[in-house]
């Protein structure tokens, strides 16, 4: 492990990932490009991380012999996946760097505490109210009205834990169906379009934005990233500086993503934020090919300390996600020119799973 100076790390250093899918794969690529060496720490036996990576460890996020001795094996923490267990945070914030902190976990992890945040920076949110029973969503029903969206507050992505509230919704069986579980309703927010920021701020405060790029959703998963986004300057420089100020509002270190909707077009085009990741995110797998430094090399840059990179794109690119049996088109996606493969090591191609990805790239002429 290697520390060349007191303010950062540098080749040599190491790693250390919590959780082992695609997302920390791809980080522990990118981490090597740079002599950076991956550790990484999942519950799961076969995790795809585990095979690219310079070391891993099994054991659960409860266990604290284990977080001991990993936090003992590496010089920085950073994960994959926004639902860390806050106490799992709070054990290896106390025994090495963390990146990004506890703050932004306990944030972007429950929804009303999101949405408060978001809203206390003066930035565009969705009607919201807090639901915890059965009474609080007809009030909130009655409040907000039909179509609106019911949320689970936490461990919700690619459309699970939620549902929509229309005219012939029974809202006994809306919230039978998330479980019961603590909730928030959000108003229906008529949107022409979905764009995501995907951004980067470094441990000395410097921030840098990738285009915005334009997402297309098929069964409530991204199934197609658009790049650059067909919005407007003013409409994407709000969205840029719209994640500046939440990633400098939580003091955050590392790559993150921010979810808008578009209402409006013309002059009275706005973003409306829809939702924050911290993590390195789907939208943001076209910087591989398609930006001078990619979200991975962007994220692992950030949290060792090292200077962030150029974020400029290189052209015009798309990215697809191979989804299900998708994956299996693989031999012709190889066999087209100018189509970049991403495999992502999951044995079994189930419906709905995210196996791969492929970018595109179309250089534009000036």
């Amino acid at each position: 492990m290697t520390r060349p100076d007191p303010g950062g790390l540098g080749p040599g250093a190491v790693l250390g990932i919590l959780g082992g899918g695609q997302l920390a794969r791809m980080l522990a690529l990118a981490a090597a490009d740079l002599g950076v060496r991956a550790h990484i720490f999942a519950p799961e036996p076969d995790s795809p991380a585990y095979e690219v990576a310079a070391r891993h460890t099994i054991g659960a996020y409860e266990d604290e012999a284990a977080l001991a001795t990993f936090a003992d094996a590496v010089d920085v923490v950073t994960y994959e996946f926004e639902n860390v267990p806050a106490a799992t945070a709070a054990f290896l914030a106390a025994r090495t760097p963390l990146h990004p902190g506890a703050r932004a976990l306990a944030v972007t992890q429950d929804r009303l505490s999101e949405k408060r945040f978001v809203s206390g920076l003066d930035l565009a949110v969705a009607p919201f109210h807090q639901v915890d029973s059965l009474a609080g969503l007809e009030q909130a029903v009655a409040a907000l009205g039909r179509p609106s969206v019911l949320k689970t507050r936490r461990f919700g992505y690619d459309g699970k834990g939620q549902v929509k509230i229309t005219g012939e919704t029974e809202l006994a069986e809306a919230w039978q169906e998330i479980g019961h579980f603590p909730a928030i309703l959000e108003g229906f927010v008529s949107f022409t379009r979905e764009v995501s920021v995907v951004a980067a701020r470094g441990t000395d405060g410097s921030f840098a934005a990738f285009d915005v790029c334009e997402n297309e959703h098929r069964d409530h998963i991204l199934a197609l990233t658009r790049i650059p986004a067909r919005i407007g300057s003013a409409a994407s420089a709000a969205a840029i500086e719209a994640a500046r100020r939440i990633g400098e509002a939580l003091a955050y270190v590392g790559v993150f993503a921010v979810e808008f909707f578009v209402v409006g077009d013309g002059a009275g085009e706005q973003v409306v934020v829809n939702e924050i990741a911290p993590r390195v995110h789907n939208s943001g797998h076209w910087t591989s090919e398609g930006a001078q430094t990619s979200q991975f090399h962007q994220h692992v840059r950030a949290v060792c300390g090292f200077p962030l990179g150029a974020a400029a794109r290189r052209g015009r690119v798309t990215m697809e996600n191979l989804i299900g049996d998708r994956v299996h088109d693989w031999r012709a996606i190889l066999a087209e020119p100018g189509a970049h493969l991403h495999l992502y090591g999951k044995r079994e191609a189930r419906p709905g799973r995210k196996m791969g990805h492929v970018t595109r790239v179309v250089p534009e002429v000036d």
